[in-house]
């Protein structure tokens, strides 16, 4: 059978070689977006860019001219208040949001093209550059069983005539800095038809953040059936709940951007119901990591966070994620001896992250095809890590700007127009080079891969020297390529036929393959800008996560301790940083949600106390059983390698696993861009590799590190001294 499968696949490479690769850059657009697609750009608008000579923190954010609310009818402001240049091309998504098509804004042919009527697509009237909705009332319904519907008029008239347990939510939705936000108002039967009444709503508030990977150029996807869903028990216990797609980091990571469009679509809010006992966030993945630097960044947007699965940024996670197809790479095409890597528990001493043997690979048939391509005998993988199940594509998707997108929003001759990358979306904080492209913080400088596997001889001598020599890095922007994918069964069953990004990886040259350097200016800018979590926050945080390392998911435990640390540095304890980890089959969210209530409100009734003084007194660090049990609670249960503690009493029913970073000697805060570095001599003489005797090998060391490896004792070099 096995032989069977291994025929099969090379039998589609082969074919694969003989038909002609195509890349992303030169796909014909699919049927379903080629008539929405955007074939020019426009012309760049700036904006005025908050400055961070400082931290940005320390920045007053000026005031807003745009007269709130927004009138029906109306769309909200286009352009950012403090975020810098509006960004173009931009791909509007009303129509995918349900919500039909954008205002015509230009008939130059920048943006989208407006139809007279969208189902026939046959007369185009006008352009939408920036994606302007008019705002719009709708009304649904939403049962205690957590069922859903959008009512209709002929269904809201049915509604005012019955007495139903179902509640009553008032929907708007318009853009606001082009992208899309959604308002819902609990509100009563007899108030259907009245912009402004709220008699049933709780005086509290929820701002719902959301996740994903974004590169920025799309509006989003905001669909109100999906906002309420996210937020049904709360939307029942009467809370009111907001959110906007320029809050999902799908479509932006440009944090000073998010904080721009939170704080306008709260204005919008209050302009209408007035404020609120307290604004609470929620959010998971990048909708968490946004709570904790909008929190830190700014004022007035938030007064207590609930972060799910979060990290603390996404900048500093990219320093270790991208390590990952390199690491795939290696193991895969370069290793001397690639059967040496078979265990996958070997590769995990080096990633840092979980990594399982006899599980399975969803996208497993590209490893034979690819070895088949490179010269090698092709093989079935024989397990599988975090690294690939929950980062497959992420270094060509965020790092790489030929890349694009897999959907045709754009005509293949935009899409030759733009860098596409995350640091093309930052680049109006993080700086350019003389070539336009988006300066990057991703370093690898006398970064020692492994260093920790050989101090514990999970890997030989032998093994180090061969990783570090042929890891290689990025090669520089201007010299990447888009990947190769031949689509022979359409988007679901692509054959990537450049895996693990290696067209982009710089090659092996006399026995050894070159680092990469970062911008210490894009670095720096980073820090300043608020991209990166330093810790400084004091508001109230419930940090709650699933336990999925098992399931090889990204969202691993230790990011909530990277940001504990970061906390502990900043502020010198971490009192208001709560950390649930649960079995995934109970949500303690609700849970979050009761005693984020009782924290908030009694801040805001003793005005006098502090964060930790109001702090509930049954409100510790915990972990849950999968029936809601709480194991065991307190502050020394998740106590551990983080930290230099004996293990607590959670962290061994819930272990959690490094990065390639922490495994390379790195610190657990995760918050070195670029590491001080030390000679060979000096890390010999020091003991850095242990037991193990490097005396004989200090000139290939030499070699693969002409510039000195890593001193983790010191401070980052990319973070400025004032910080």
């Amino acid at each position: 059978m096995m032989f069977k499968k291994l025929f099969l696949y090379s039998l589609l490479a082969a074919v694969s070689v003989i038909i002609v690769k195509i890349s992303l850059n030169a796909m014909l657009p699919t049927e379903s977006y080629a008539f929405r697609q955007v074939k020019k750009i426009a012309p760049t608008v700036s904006n005025p860019l908050l400055p961070f000579n400082q931290h940005i923190s320390q920045s007053i954010r000026p005031a807003d001219p745009f007269d709130f609310p927004i009138k029906l009818g109306q769309h909200g402001p286009v352009n950012s208040l403090y975020s810098g240049s509006t960004q173009y091309p931009f791909y509007c998504m009303t129509v995918d949001s349900g919500l039909g098509q954008p205002m015509v804004d230009n008939q130059a042919g920048y943006g989208v093209p407006v139809y007279d009527d969208i189902l026939q697509s046959e007369k185009i009237i006008g352009y939408s550059k920036d994606c302007n909705i008019a705002a719009k009332v709708h009304y649904y319904s939403l049962s205690q069983g957590g069922d859903i519907q959008k009512l209709t008029a002929l269904s809201l008239k049915r509604f005012t005539n019955e007495i139903a347990d179902d509640i009553l939510l008032r929907v708007e939705q318009g853009t606001i800095n082009r992208f899309i936000y959604t308002m819902v108002m609990p509100i009563s039967v007899n108030e259907i038809g009245s912009r402004l009444a709220k008699s049933k709503w709780n005086q509290r508030l929820v701002f719902q953040f959301n996740g994903g990977s974004g590169i920025g150029y799309r509006q989003g996807k905001q669909k109100a059936k999906r906002v309420i869903d996210r937020q049904k028990q709360q939307l029942l216990d009467g809370y009111a709940v907001i959110s906007s797609s320029g809050n999902k980091t799908s479509y932006t990571y440009n944090m000073l951007l998010a904080e721009d469009t939170a704080r306008r679509v709260k204005k919008h809010f209050v302009s209408l119901y007035g404020k609120p006992l307290y604004t609470v966030g929620i959010g998971g993945s990048g909708g968490g990591l946004a709570q904790y630097l909008i929190a830190q960044n700014s004022t007035g947007i938030l007064d207590g966070l609930i972060p799910l699965y979060s990290y603390p940024d996404m900048i500093t996670q990219t320093t270790y994620a991208l390590d990952c197809d390199l690491l795939n790479n290696y193991f895969t095409f370069r290793a001397n001896k690639r059967s040496h890597w078979l265990d996958w528990q070997k590769r995990q001493a080096v990633e840092g992250m979980n990594a399982l043997n006899d599980f399975p690979q969803r996208a497993g048939y590209l490893q034979p095809v690819n070895q088949i391509m490179a010269g090698f005998v092709p093989s079935l993988p024989s397990g599988n890590s975090e690294c690939i199940n929950g980062y497959f594509g992420l270094s060509s998707f965020i790092n790489n700007p030929r890349q694009g997108f897999l959907r045709d929003f754009f005509h293949h001759d935009v899409v030759k127009q733009v860098k596409w990358s995350f640091w093309q979306d930052l680049v109006s904080v993080l700086g350019q080079d003389d070539l336009g492209y988006g300066l990057s913080t991703w370093d690898n400088i006398g970064v020692q891969y492994g260093l920790l596997a050989l101090q514990q001889q999970a890997i030989t001598l032998d093994e180090f020297i061969d990783l570090n020599s042929k890891i290689g890095s990025w090669k520089p922007q201007t010299e990447m390529t888009a990947e190769h994918i031949w689509l022979p069964f359409g988007r679901k069953i692509p054959f990537w036929l450049s895996l693990w990004g290696n067209q982009n990886i710089t090659t092996v040259t006399q026995g050894v393959a070159s680092r990469h350097q970062g911008s210490t200016q894009a670095m720096q800018a980073a820090y300043r800008s608020g991209q990166v979590f330093i810790g400084k926050v004091s508001l109230p945080i419930i940090d709650v996560r699933h336990y999925l390392e098992d399931d090889l998911d990204m969202h691993h435990v230790s990011a909530s301790f990277y940001s504990r640390l970061r906390i502990i540095e900043q502020n010198g304890h971490s009192d208001n940083h709560v950390i649930w980890i649960s079995d995934k089959n109970y949500n303690p969210a609700i849970l979050a949600f009761k005693l984020m209530d009782e924290w908030l409100l009694t801040l805001r009734n003793i005005p006098s106390i502090s964060v930790i003084a109001a702090k509930p007194k049954n409100l510790s660090d915990q972990c849950f059983s999968a029936n809601g049990e709480v194991l065991f609670q307190g502050q020394d249960i998740w106590n551990g390698q983080w930290n230099n503690k004996s293990e607590g009493k959670c962290q061994k029913i819930y272990p959690m696993y490094s990065t390639s970073r922490i495994q390379a000697g790195g610190t657990w805060s995760g918050d070195m861009f670029k590491c001080q570095l030390m000679s060979i001599k000096q890390a010999i003489t020091q003991g850095l590799y242990g037991a193990v005797e490097m005396s004989a090998y200090q000139p290939k060391l030499e070699q693969i590190f002409p510039q000195g490896v890593c001193d983790y004792s010191q401070v980052d070099q990319g973070r400025p001294s004032d910080l």
